[in-house]
This record gives C-alpha cells, structure tokens and sequence, in this order.
C-alpha cells in the first residue's frame, strides 16, 4: 500500500531514493529519527519497523511510548535491539532487568513475540548478538496524562537504584501524599517497587 522510510545518513538517503524513485507509494525522508514528527507520518493501521542504531534505540522507543494520541494509529512496533538492551525492555519485577525502561514501556505496550539474532546473520560481524520484540499498543491504559512524567519519576527513583527511596521520593510528592500511595515501603529500593506502585505515583504527582 504504502511504505515511509527515514535515513540520516545522506548517502544511503539517495540510493534509497535512486532505487525506488518509480515507486510512488515509497516516500523516503532524509531526517534524523529523533527529530522527525513520526506520529504525524503515520497512517492508520501501520507498521512501525526498524534495525535501529543501537546507541539510540532506546530513545527512539521512548519517542515511540510518548506519542501524544493513544491508542496510536500504528497496530504494531517490530524494532531490533541489542540483546542487552531488549532485556532491559522486556525485564520483569522482581528480576535483575527491571528498571525504568521496563516500566516506561510496558505501561503502554505489550509483548507479542520476540526472538534473538545471531551476530553470524551480520556482515561485518558485530561483537554483540541483536534481539527482534513485536509490540503492540495496549488500549486500556491507566490514568497518567502525560507519559513523561511516568519517566520523569522512574528517573528520580532510579537514579540511585541501591538505596532507599525515601529520599527521593520527597523530591516528587509531599509526604501526606507519599501516605496516599498504597503497600509504598520508604526503606524499599527501586527494583522493589511493582509498576503499578510507580503509575499510582504518577497518578498522584500530576495532581499536585
């Protein structure tokens, strides 16, 4: 039907348009992905699609998260990371990979599928060994308005992962409101925190 690419790099940039410039239903952009307005490109029902560069792959997730109108237009999210990162993302409570990242994507998307890629299916070969994860949005979503500030409170609260949260947690919420947050324990780390217990405190931060 249709199909928009986006590549910074210039040269690849004008292959890619010497190569399918009697395609009219290929439009190629030559932009930088973290500041191209993707939400705005994108059509109902699409695909978003990538082997991304690894040292901003995480940042293009976020990007992706933090689109304004949800549910998106886009049904589904097939990206390729680093291994180590894809663990960070899919990380589960209670396990050595979760973290904010978890936390941030797993409030608005879920896992359908995922798989690893050797770094023999690679030319030259890398170091490091990728891994594809199939997202797709999740509808009912809980009560945060504005995703970043989900992200802005994962940050403070992680920003010194082995220690206590108790002083951290003064610098988001008041304490009558720390009071209002449900099975939070003042001497838990981060890693002991449930997501649900960072959406609540979100919930609770954005009121205020």
């Amino acid at each position: 039907k249709s199909i928009c690419l986006i590549e910074k790099d210039e040269n690849l940039y004008k292959k890619l348009v010497e190569n399918y410039f009697n395609l009219k239903q290929i439009k190629v952009y030559n932009d930088d992905i973290l500041k191209f307005d993707l939400e705005k490109k994108i059509k109902k029902k699409s695909i978003i699609f990538g082997n991304l560069p690894y040292n901003i792959s995480s940042q293009i997730l976020v990007k992706i998260v933090k689109f304004k109108d949800w549910p998106p237009s886009y049904t589904d999210l097939i990206l390729m990371f680093q291994k180590e990162l894809g663990d960070k993302i899919l990380g589960k409570f209670k396990t050595s990979h979760y973290g904010r990242l978890s936390i941030l994507a797993n409030y608005k998307l879920k896992i359908v599928n995922k798989f690893l890629v050797s770094n023999n299916c690679f030319s030259p070969k890398p170091k490091v060994t990728s891994m594809v994860i199939h997202f797709q949005p999740k509808n009912n979503i809980l009560k945060i308005k504005n995703i970043a500030n989900l992200e802005k409170v994962s940050n403070i609260l992680f920003s010194n992962k082995r220690k206590m949260i108790k002083k951290n947690i003064e610098k988001i919420l008041s304490r009558p409101e720390i009071d209002k947050v449900a099975n939070l324990e003042l001497s838990n780390r981060p890693s002991d925190i449930k997501p649900e217990i960072y959406y609540k405190i979100t919930e609770i931060y954005e009121k205020t």
